[in-house]
């Protein structure tokens, strides 16, 4: 054992990563206050994870008692925190894989995009029976079902509006940079590497950060849920302003938005700023770069030699010198531009169309037709029990609501537009604005709702027409961050062109920054119309002081369903629901799509 130790140690990889290791003890004053707090990080996260795991791996509870003590909030935090992160870690690996799917295959793109139309627009209820049930199910003893339960349902907040982004960055990279990728022979990974992966690197954080702001909204769902008799609760944020909601106390609904609010700024601060700011070398540009905008963490973590030395460590385990002398690899942290000056790789592909991604996706696409298809046999026999008279019903209230999340979306746009544009092309603007609109989209709306339901009220304002401001709460989000993202990608050559010719005001807007943003506005579009279809379900019914406030239409139906265990009609309306917006998105949606695809991409 020890000498095959030794001849591991020997081989070239292993020689090299021990040698950075060693390097750490080698150097005089090697660990310095940087690397302590390094340290003493990394063994907070350890001990975070240890105490998640302890309550996934408790026995099964299914109503945990909430503790509305202030001292009960760190507690409740961590843990509505760990379920945001998991939940985007798997939402991220839908978006690659999907999102990639979708872009290169022309049939499965047939199937895949109404598909994703679907799932955007199914509401939170509509996944909870069936979630909740199955997983409780297959652990019937421990919490994790529920755990796995209640990531799932954020999951469902956060998905898809990262996925339609990143797929309309795949469809919209430069012409230039395909072509380069073909005459260099790059493999189906290495244009995903080094071409399209870096240049949807932006609009993909920007969607990140609404996706795990769109998961927040839920956040009150996804962790206290009611499914007919059964009154599902997890230790956490949400189910912390649930039950202080329920029993009307404003000490610890107010405790809970300052916990809320703070682990929001603690996030930005630590995790979406040092992104973002290392996402921007990825812009695709000609003209003289801009400011690269700053982080105080990510200048922090720079400092610390112990990360240094470990990155170089593992970077040397994970290529072999044998492969940097015969493979060119870019640079790490070099654009896209950049990384396509390289020596040209020495692997090749096959002819287009005979690459082995062909039948995988056919295989794939095959799996897929089986599940909807079982799927679609149970939801027949589920629905036999509906009489068309609700059917009508459920018809003319998707109508109604069709109608708010119409509104919702206009107003959004009239004020999100401007705004967006503003931050995204100011680097002032972006560094002090930042953080506050990311707190701000990122904080749970429904928290916001009793207090925007009293000031309506005082205002005699409807409820008819107060679900869209409900629903404008959350979903006006969606088009400022896809402002943003293609306001900050236009190139710098193109702005400097403007500026030359001197075009300011309107015209500065219908010559560039219009069609610049365009296939942004439209992706913003359509998740904001998905948000707020999803939205429904709590802002056309709404308890308020111990009255329950409803407006005609299918949001409010598919909660009442729920909340009464009554699985038909609830499937019933998710399916209306489905319909009208696999509808729309066909009728206007996908016609915005290819006008953008075809008129508006400044990269074609």
């Amino acid at each position: 054992m020890r000498d095959s130790s030794r001849r591991l140690l020997r081989l070239p990889r292993f020689e090299r990563a021990w040698g950075h290791a060693t390097a750490l003890f080698q150097q005089p004053r090697a660990i310095g206050w940087v690397d302590v707090l390094v340290l003493a990080g990394f063994a907070g996260v350890v001990f975070g994870a240890l105490d998640v795991l302890g309550q996934w791996s408790a026995p099964l509870r299914l109503t945990a008692p909430i503790d509305l003590s202030p001292w009960a909030l760190p507690n409740a935090a961590l843990h509505s925190l760990s379920r945001g992160i998991i939940a985007y870690a798997f939402s991220l690996l839908f978006t690659l894989a999907y999102g990639t799917w979708a872009a290169r295959d022309a049939s499965a793109r047939r199937i895949l995009l109404p598909l994703l139309d679907v799932l955007q627009s199914v509401p939170v209820l509509g996944f909870m029976p069936g979630v909740v049930l199955t997983l409780v199910a297959l652990f019937p003893h421990r919490n994790a079902g529920l755990e796995l339960a209640s990531i799932l349902l954020i999951f469902t907040g956060q998905a898809w509006n990262m996925t339609f982004s990143f797929y309309h960055s795949l469809r919209t990279v430069p012409a230039d940079l395909l072509e380069a990728s073909r005459v260099y022979r790059f493999t189906a990974w290495q244009r995903f590497r080094w071409v399209e992966m870096p240049f949807a690197t932006s609009a993909l954080v920007w969607n990140s950060m609404m996706s795990m702001a769109g998961g927040w909204f839920f956040l009150m769902i996804s962790e206290a849920f009611v499914l007919g008799n059964r009154d599902y609760r997890l230790p956490g944020l949400g189910s912390y302003m649930s039950v202080a909601a329920a029993k009307g106390d404003t000490r610890a609904m107010l405790a809970a938005i300052v916990t809320m609010m703070l682990m929001i700024v603690a996030l930005d601060q630590f995790l979406w700023r040092p992104v973002v700011v290392w996402a921007r070398r990825f812009r695709v540009e000609e003209g003289a770069g801009e400011s690269e905008g700053s982080s105080w963490f990510l200048d922090w973590l720079r400092r610390s030699r112990l990360l240094r030395l470990a990155g170089e460590a593992l970077e040397a385990l994970r290529r072999p010198r044998e492969a940097m002398a015969s493979t060119a690899v870019p640079r790490a942290g070099t654009s896209v531009a950049f990384a396509l000056h390289e020596p040209i790789p020495r692997r090749r592909v096959a002819e287009e169309g005979t690459h082995p991604i062909a039948w995988h996706s056919w295989l794939s696409m095959v799996l897929l037709l089986l599940v909807l298809g079982a799927g679609a046999a149970k939801l027949v026999h589920l629905l036999r029990n509906v009489s068309w008279r609700d059917w009508v019903a459920m018809v003319v209230a998707s109508a109604w609501t069709l109608s708010r999340v119409l509104c919702a979306v206009a107003v959004g746009t009239l004020w999100a537009l401007p705004a967006g544009l503003a931050i995204g092309t100011s680097q002032r603007l972006s560094r002090l604005l930042q953080p506050v609109v990311q707190v701000a989209a990122s904080f749970p709306a429904p928290m916001l709702f009793p207090a925007a339901i009293a000031a309506m009220q005082l205002a005699r304002i409807p409820i008819g027409w107060g679900a869209v401001v409900l629903m404008l709460l959350g979903t006006q989000w969606y088009v400022l961050f896809n402002v943003i993202a293609g306001a900050q990608s236009i190139p710098g050559d193109l702005r400097e062109a403007a500026d030359s010719y001197r075009l300011s005001g309107w015209r500065r807007f219908f010559a560039l920054q219009g069609p610049a943003v365009f296939p942004y506005l439209v992706t913003g579009w359509v998740t904001a119309a998905g948000g707020a279809w999803n939205a429904s379900i709590v802002s056309e019914y709404v308890s308020f002081r111990g009255s329950t406030l409803v407006a005609n239409g299918v949001g409010s139906r598919i909660t009442q369903a729920a909340e009464r265990g009554d699985l038909p009609h609830l499937a019933a309306g998710v399916l209306v629901l489905c319909a009208f917006v696999v509808t729309f998105n066909r009728l206007v949606w996908r016609r915005c799509y290819r006008l953008a695809e075809e008129r508006f991409s400044l990269q074609r």
